[in-house]
């Protein structure tokens, strides 16, 4: 369940205000903020722009009887009904691959994973108009091996729009950790990268370009197609399998901590919480909303239960709490810290570790990746230790 008002304003205090901050770190968290709302109100503006040409067209009554679908199954908080697991033995090719950009190339090998994806979306009435997207209907992951025997493995899920395997590597310092003995698997969401259909603006776009429905079923699916390759690395005998990811990805990454209960830690980085809490401080998205909202006679309460059924608050953690991590950037202004706040508390309050700067200008970020280094580290349950 969401905290309330009363409950968020006093987890506030678990982070630091600005103004505490030292000088540096105060200078550092006003800068990004700036370029946070210069980012958030661009891509705003995107979104906005890909759902547009839909919106004006669609049935009030037709888009109605979709939200009440999900919203029907908010309310019923069954993590198993939404997310149900996929087949097994999806087969799933591993080709080589080259190497991201960087210093040479470390020693190992690198696979291209790739399946068709079972994924069937959930509500009927869209269907049909789902699958016919070619290109999303074929899953795709870098794996990232060591010679010899598998090793404990790393899932990294990318942000909205972030999906180059350069950026994420540079971003989560991938190299190191592959360095520290992890194997590593980069996953790409639904719609992005070589999943994007060739019409695509920009990469995500179809994810929003469907209305409020493809959100939630690509958030579905993203959730069908991991549970495919944590099957695969169990199938090759990965001894430990955790996952991070960041704001979309750290949604996703906090989602598969409440379905699959054999993840060994979650650790979800500036992640997006509640996408009904986002979208209203999200200028011009929110505008574009609520003008759709009355046009077309939607509810805003429908709406914001209708896309909850993918909100890790509607569902409890099945990772232990001692497994879990929540990161937070202090000037983040596209996924709030009010966001890992909610997702904190709503996780029985485990590790909180924060950075002074936004939501890709991670400033300070050693501390927050030498916490994840100790958490996934050590195998065994442990206490929580405090946020720093």
């Amino acid at each position: 369940m969401r905290p309330d008002a009363e409950t968020l304003q006093a987890d506030r205090a678990a982070l630091p205000s600005p103004w505490e901050l030292p000088a540096k770190a105060r200078a550092l968290y006003l800068g990004s903020v700036l370029s946070d709302y210069a980012l958030r109100t661009g891509l705003a503006s995107a979104v906005t722009g890909a759902m547009l040409p839909r919106s004006v067209f669609i049935n009030g009554r037709a888009e109605r009887d979709r939200l009440r679908f999900y919203a029907e199954l908010t309310a019923a908080h069954d993590a198993e009904r939404v997310f149900a697991p996929p087949p097994s033995g999806i087969p799933i090719r591993a080709e080589r691959g080259r190497w991201p950009d960087g210093d040479g190339s470390p020693p190992g090998r690198l696979q291209l994973l790739r399946f068709g994806s079972p994924f069937v979306p959930l509500n009927p009435d869209i269907r049909r108009d789902y699958l016919r997207h070619a290109s999303n209907a074929t899953a795709r992951a870098q794996h990232w091996r060591h010679d010899g025997p598998p090793r404990p493995t790393l899932i990294v899920i990318h942000g909205f729009g972030a999906s180059p395997a350069w950026f994420n590597t540079l971003f989560f310092s991938l190299r190191d950790f592959f360095a520290d003995g992890w194997d590593i698997l980069l996953f790409t969401m639904p719609f992005h990268g070589g999943r994007r259909g060739s019409r695509a603006p920009f990469n995500g776009a179809e994810m929003f370009a469907g209305g409020f429905s493809r959100m939630n079923e690509a958030v579905m699916q993203a959730i069908c197609d991991l549970r495919v390759l944590l099957g695969y690395l169990r199938r090759i005998g990965a001894p430990r399998i955790g996952v991070t990811g960041l704001s979309l990805g750290g949604y996703a990454a906090a989602l598969l901590a409440s379905v699959d209960p054999d993840l060994d830690f979650a650790v979800p980085n500036a992640a997006v919480a509640t996408i009904p809490g986002l979208i209203d401080s999200w200028f011009p998205a929110n505008v574009g909303q609520a003008i759709l909202g009355r046009v077309k006679g939607l509810p805003p309460e429908l709406v914001n239960e209708a896309l909850s059924v993918t909100s890790p608050l509607t569902y409890e953690p099945r990772v232990a709490r001692e497994r879990l991590m929540v990161v937070a950037g202090l000037a983040d202004r596209l996924t709030p810290p009010e966001q890992s706040l909610m997702l904190w508390e709503h996780w029985g309050r485990p590790e909180l570790r924060w950075f002074p700067g936004s939501h890709v200008l991670h400033f300070q970020r050693g501390a927050y990746l030498d916490a994840m280094r100790k958490l996934i580290a050590d195998p065994r349950p442990r206490p929580q230790s405090a946020a720093a």
